[in-house]
């Protein structure tokens, strides 16, 4: 049988089939969130999209991000020391090529249809597409495999990714919603007293605010200060590669329609945060959030949100949603568990790249956290 490939910039060319095969497994890898991500990228970042063919029959499709980091500061607190690390990163990682979705955690970097392609020849197809796009597209600093549970190592034996330096950082937080969780009380029921008066506390907190869900109109209407509310949170965070433009929610709404949620929160008339959601099959993926930091302490805004989405996935019949790996803590009071996910780097520097084991570390942003436990023994 014969494997090819093909590269493409712009996702309104992909094949026909493309959502058939490949987006109807994930449509974080459907041509409509390509769409969305080409017309609504961050500046410095660059997409392209693979297609993978067994006898010119589509088997498979991948996600290529290119990040610059020359105009872009990655790690922004504490001042003086922020300066060094973003100039070490600069020198140590000026363009970098992810195998996947920097915007999002988790698997999201490529589909292949295992009754189609076996494992060793998608493995081997996608790291020749790898080498391709490095040396007739955009040669990076770096390339990074990005987000993979433990079930996807066996991708990864082959020669092509050996120079790879195989790292870990901090979990992606999911919850599996149990069938006895019929309602959000029974979600809540199931919390020891302490967690459960901590949630109930926090929706107390919360009773003069109107929650409700965003509309095409809405979010065009509320644009300004959703985007403020964003970089609220996106300005606070001591490590970003991007930030996303004033348009992205909106043309997220208008391509993906109900399977994109935003719900805004609102005091006294005005947004005071917001919150977004991609439904994804049977899960419901976290996406970017927003809100007023000076009233957040006071009405618990950010735990009511992650409350308000486990609620809704409880409500909708979800199976999981996953939360990300960012507030780690927070996300685990509600239940959230830690999965533990690896991804794969190369510096394109031979002289570099036998040392990443030690490079890497130093510049990776770690957490230290304690995972609480809500539920009762």
């Amino acid at each position: 049988m014969a494997y090819t490939y093909k590269i493409y910039h712009s996702a309104k060319e992909l094949p026909s089939l493309w959502d058939s095969v490949v987006g109807k497994q994930n449509i974080l890898l459907s041509r409509g969130y390509f769409e969305v991500l080409e017309d609504s990228k961050p500046d410095n970042m660059d997409c392209y999209f693979a297609a993978f063919f067994a006898d010119e029959n589509l088997v498979g499709g991948a996600l290529f991000q290119y990040l610059s980091f020359t105009q872009h500061q990655t790690f922004q607190k504490d001042e003086m020391f922020c300066n060094v690390k973003n100039f070490l990163a600069k020198k140590f990682s000026r363009d970098v090529m992810f195998v996947g979705n920097n915007m999002l955690t988790g698997q999201n970097a490529f589909y292949f249809n295992n009754e189609k392609i076996s494992t060793h020849d998608a493995s081997a197809l996608l790291g020749e597409a790898v080498q391709l796009m490095q040396k007739k597209y955009r040669k990076s600093s770096l390339i990074i495999y990005k987000d993979f549970r433990t079930k996807f190592i066996g991708l990864f034996t082959g020669e092509n990714f050996k120079p790879y330096f195989r790292f870990s950082v901090q979990p992606n937080m999911m919850l599996k919603i149990k069938d006895s969780w019929q309602s959000f009380d029974n979600y809540l029921n199931d919390f020891s007293t302490k967690y459960r008066s901590r949630a109930n506390t926090a929706r107390k907190k919360s009773k003069d605010i109107e929650k409700r869900e965003l509309d095409l109109n809405d979010i065009q209407k509320w644009s300004g200060k959703i985007n403020i509310l964003y970089q609220n949170v996106a300005d606070n965070a001591p490590f970003n590669t991007f930030f996303l433009p004033e348009n992205h929610f909106f043309r997220l709404k208008e391509s993906m329609k109900d399977n994109f949620r935003i719900f805004g929160y609102f005091l006294h008339g005005e947004m005071i945060g917001f919150y977004t959601l991609i439904l994804n099959n049977s899960d419901v993926d976290t996406y970017f959030l927003g809100y007023d930091k000076d009233l957040q302490k006071e009405k618990q805004i950010y735990l009511n949100m992650l409350l308000d989405m486990v609620k809704f996935g409880i409500e909708e019949k979800f199976s999981r949603i996953i939360f990300g790996r960012t507030a780690l803590e927070i996300k685990s009071t509600i239940g959230a568990e830690p999965y533990e996910i690896f991804g794969l780097i190369k510096h394109n520097n031979f002289l570099i790249n036998p040392f990443m084991s030690r490079i890497f570390p130093s510049i990776s942003p770690k957490t230290e956290w304690v995972q609480r436990k809500p539920f009762k023994d």
